[in-house]
């Protein structure tokens, strides 16, 4: 009768060496972000569509992205004021990317209304994996209604 506690414990000990070794590891890797479009310091022209080029990639599996570009100024005017009151532009948009491990992504969604106020914001791209890991880019762009118009390729 000693045998049975003897083959319990041994079918225990190969149960729980064999369930642990085949759990998968969790993804602890932030996807990349490779930004190329706004630059640093390009000007964005107000009343006109951005540029937005950029390649993702995971070591997994893609979730989605987001864009943020909200006021880097301090808000403080001078002179007089005009028929259209400006405000500080703010614009927020996530995108689906599931599915994917790698993706290129450009398009002109992110439209720049005729009331912005001018000056000095941050672009923010924020990637989310499918196993929650974020990774993020900042970028300082300037919106003015002076140039900022480029070519670029479709």
């Amino acid at each position: 009768m000693k045998l049975i506690p003897i083959i319990t414990c041994c079918l225990s000990t190969i149960f729980a060496f064999g369930f642990t070794a085949c759990e998968k590891e969790s993804d602890t890797v932030k996807p990349v972000i490779q930004l190329i479009d706004p630059s640093e310091g390009e000007i964005l022209q107000i009343g006109s569509d951005v540029h937005f080029e950029m390649e993702l990639s995971d070591n997994e599996m893609l979730g989605s992205y987001k864009v943020e570009i909200h006021a880097n100024f301090d808000g403080h005017e001078h002179g007089t004021k005009s028929e259209v009151e400006p405000s500080p532009f703010f614009f927020e948009r996530s995108w689906d990317v599931s599915g994917q491990k790698n993706t290129s992504v450009h398009h002109h969604e992110i439209v720049i209304p005729e009331t912005a106020t001018p000056g000095n914001y941050h672009l923010m791209v924020y990637c989310t994996d499918a196993s929650g890991n974020e990774a993020h880019v900042a970028r300082t762009v300037v919106l003015s209604h002076e140039g900022g118009e480029h070519e670029h390729d479709e």
